[in-house]
């Protein structure tokens, strides 16, 4: 159900903008946690803006809101989700098309543009010139205060620049030029229980998951990959409680449930909880599961519940890179788990890679293509793999984007030719094996990522030339700075403009942990013992 027209009278109009389209929109669930937390608040007047790829609205006019039709430059504040590197384009597209001036030092009145979602914690300073305040980390009870203290400022005159520095310095604020830095993250709950879960709070059959209630069951991961960000920025890992699923899928009665989460099948209440969905005839998909967490017992229910396809992850094509990954993963058990997919007939089994490591080498691949051949036999064996239940295979492969707050933010990127060259490699490597797919990512794409998220302040120009001359390649060649100077291995003490923030883990902890994926050791992850008790990353000083 669309919520009604809000009655701006004696509320602050407040827009919530998700660039991308209402498909894309409407997928995502950070912003809805969002919308869920401000929409209930009586003196808020809140509205959901959901521009195009060109920052446009519905008509390809201006952008406005989903709900009044008002236009986005009439909210006096403007609360932007950004959920990838590739949407600071699509931010700044939106401010351009809303006809704001697009940097903030041009801005002397309000709309006050605010930004959440990751990467405000994770590296806000190539999007700050254009911010007037980020909200970094979770949103807990201190968020709506925020606006609700902005509605009051704003209803008895105050002036946008007073309000910016008399809240420069609350928990969780980063007002770029302002705050006393480095900012600490917000964390609404420590413990092992995640005590406010995401959810859908709109169900569309415009998603990219179609009338799907998305659910999320888990937030961080006790493994400690040294390529997640996830793993890192959500420390420690928090398990959803079963009882509170219940109630939400009760109270929204979804045709079907998406469940979300880091680390799957180390959910305690996973398969319980399935079955309760499946005794009420509901639906349910699931993300990527660790192999390890495959069981004979899951994978049976699974398949009775008309599951055809598993995704499983690798990640590194060898041994050797995946204790570089820090993946910790047995072999054995991953081919366990092809089995019993084969064996069960599971219709297509999806196999996730990354390519691109710092140091890799042909012998990698050539462990990779013996693996993969294990693989394919396994499937031949079990009756599920024969010609009657064929089960193919796909790999989908992407290239390691090294992102700030992890290990891997020392690590540099190849040259987008060796990329290609490699995913090239991989291409011919699996051509010969019958029924098994490759898909890549464009290394293009990937090295823009990869700028994108360790960049500075200059990046700025970078995004307002893409903007005003369609696109990244056209405005990599009228830009000044170089993609090479941000995808360059850092030196151990090199400041990193991303340090603004404060996430929690110590910055000597990662160093340490970029030594051993050099020599290919494989760490102890995220403890689930208390963080006062670990003491290991930092943690436990928040």
């Amino acid at each position: 159900m669309e919520p009604e027209v809000p009655d701006h009278g004696g509320r602050l109009p407040t827009a919530l903008v998700v660039p991308g389209g209402e498909g894309m929109a409407v997928s995502t669930l950070g912003w809805q946690a969002v919308y869920r937390t401000l929409a209930q608040e009586p003196q808020l007047a809140v509205e959901r803006v959901f521009p195009d790829k060109r920052g446009r609205g519905d008509s390809g006019g201006p952008p406005a809101s989903k709900e009044s039709q008002r236009p986005l430059s009439s909210f006096p504040v403007i609360a932007l989700s950004v959920t990838y590197e590739e949407d600071y384009l699509l931010l700044v597209r939106t401010l351009g098309a809303a006809g704001i001036p697009l940097l903030a030092k041009d801005r002397d009145d309000f709309p006050l543009i605010m930004v959440g979602g990751p990467p405000a914690f994770l590296n806000p300073a190539p999007i700050a010139r254009f911010t007037d305040l980020f909200w970094v980390g979770e949103t807990d009870d201190s968020f709506p205060s925020l606006f609700l203290d902005l509605k009051r400022h704003i209803f008895e005159g105050g002036s946008k620049n007073d309000f910016l520095e008399a809240v420069k310095n609350r928990p969780g604020i980063y007002v770029p030029g302002r705050s006393n830095t480095p900012v600490r993250r917000v964390v609404s709950n420590l413990g092992k229980t995640l005590h406010d879960p995401a959810f859908s709070c709109f169900i569309s059959g415009t998603a990219t998951f179609r009338d799907t209630l998305l659910l999320e069951v888990n937030r961080g991961c006790p493994y400690g990959c040294r390529f997640c960000a996830a793993g890192y920025i959500y420390r420690p890992p928090r398990h959803a409680q079963m009882a509170h699923m219940q109630d939400l899928v009760e109270q929204t009665q979804p045709m079907k449930v998406g469940l979300v989460g880091t680390a799957l099948t180390d959910w305690p209440d996973l398969l319980p909880f399935l079955k309760w969905l499946h005794a009420r005839k509901t639906k349910f998909s699931l993300s990527s599961m660790r192999a390890d967490g495959i069981t004979e017992e899951l994978l049976v229910f699974l398949r009775q519940c008309g599951i055809r396809t598993i995704t499983l992850a690798l990640e590194g094509a060898s041994n050797r890179l995946r204790d570089m990954a820090s993946k910790k993963l047995d072999p054995e058990d991953f081919l366990n788990a092809v089995g019993l997919c084969a064996r069960y007939g599971v219709n297509h089994l999806k196999i996730y890679l990354i390519a691109g490591w710092p140091g890799e080498t042909d012998e990698d691949y050539e462990e990779l293509a013996g693996f993969l051949q294990r693989v394919t036999d396994i499937r031949a064996q079990e009756p599920g793999g024969r010609k009657k239940h064929f089960m193919r295979i796909t790999v989908g492969v992407s290239s390691l984007v090294p992102k700030p707050f992890t290990p891997f933010q020392w690590a540099p990127m190849p040259p987008e030719k060796e990329l290609a060259n490699r995913l090239k490699s991989l291409t011919r490597l699996v051509k010969p094996m019958r029924g098994v797919s490759l898909h890549h990512d464009s290394p293009f794409q990937a090295r823009l990522q990869g700028m994108l998220a360790r960049g500075d302040e200059r990046i700025a120009d970078f995004l307002i030339l893409a903007a005003e001359h369609g696109g990244w390649k056209k405005a990599l060649k009228r830009w000044e700075g170089s993609m090479d100077e941000y995808l360059r291995e850092r030196e151990k003490d090199e400041p990193f403009p991303w340090e603004v923030i404060d996430v929690g883990v110590r910055r000597d902890y990662l160093y340490k942990e970029w030594e051993r994926a050099k020599k290919a050791q494989s760490a102890p992850g995220c403890s689930n013992r208390d963080c006062k008790d670990c003491r290991r990353c930092g943690v436990e000083s928040f």
